[in-house]
């Protein structure tokens, strides 16, 4: 028999060709972890860590209408939208989490984060981490970069604050790789209203024939970083 990589190689070649004829999508035979961190300007600041409670991939073209809104609302050029549906892309929603944090695990709930006005926020990182369906091993973390700062998306809420529509808002890093769903609310204070914007959903993006491209680097560890 020939070795394990040639053995694994002929395996991925052999799924390959089964989802041409079933015509489904490799992301499919997977399961996926998400984390979503903020990073806090202050250096004293902990991160805040979130887990993803369930990750939903689906094909691009199944949000068209969502990623061309994104379009009429100026967040981002038609050009750059269209080059992403017609990409052979997977798309990861995140609609739920609970945080880690020794004192509340376990509480799973709605994304809902205060994001804006606020100016301790310098970042938003995700880390995405997947294993073939029906394995028991660990989770690898996927070889992609998912970074959205906070000036970038600031800049865009900006601009969305003379749009009437106050649900469904689509704001996205400059590489196109994370795309965040934000809410328009007024708060009343004391004194007055104020308007702000809440993170509601979250999505990252990744082209199908990177799903197999994985790097160093596990959950465990990332959770354990986060709690020293």
């Amino acid at each position: 028999m020939g070795d394990p990589v040639t053995r694994k190689s002929a395996a991925v070649s052999r799924l390959r060709n089964n989802l041409k004829k079933k015509r489904e999508a490799l992301a499919d035979q997977f399961d996926f972890k998400m984390y979503i961190e903020f990073h806090f300007k202050e250096e004293k600041k902990k991160n805040a860590l979130f887990e993803v409670a369930e990750v939903l991939p689906v094909m691009t073209n199944d949000y068209e209408h969502s990623i061309l809104q994104g379009v009429k609302n100026d967040s981002y050029s038609y050009e750059s939208s269209r080059a992403l549906i017609e990409k052979d892309v997977v798309q990861f929603h995140a609609h739920r989490w609970q945080p880690m944090r020794r004192d509340v695990i376990g509480c799973t709930s709605q994304v809902d984060f205060f994001l804006w006005p606020r100016n301790d926020i310098e970042s938003i990182q995700c880390h995405l981490y997947s294993r073939w369906k029906g394995e028991n091993s660990p989770y690898r973390l996927l070889n992609a970069e998912y970074i959205f700062r906070s000036d970038e998306y600031e800049r865009q809420l900006m601009r969305l604050l003379t749009v009437r529509d106050k649900t469904g808002l689509i704001v996205t890093n400059s590489d196109h790789t994370v795309f965040l769903f934000v809410d328009k609310q007024h708060l009343q204070t004391n004194k007055n209203q104020v308007l702000v914007y809440k993170l509601h959903s979250l999505c990252l993006y990744m082209p199908q024939d990177q799903l197999m491209n994985w790097t160093s680097g596990t959950v465990e560890e990332l959770v354990a970083s986060h709690f020293v």
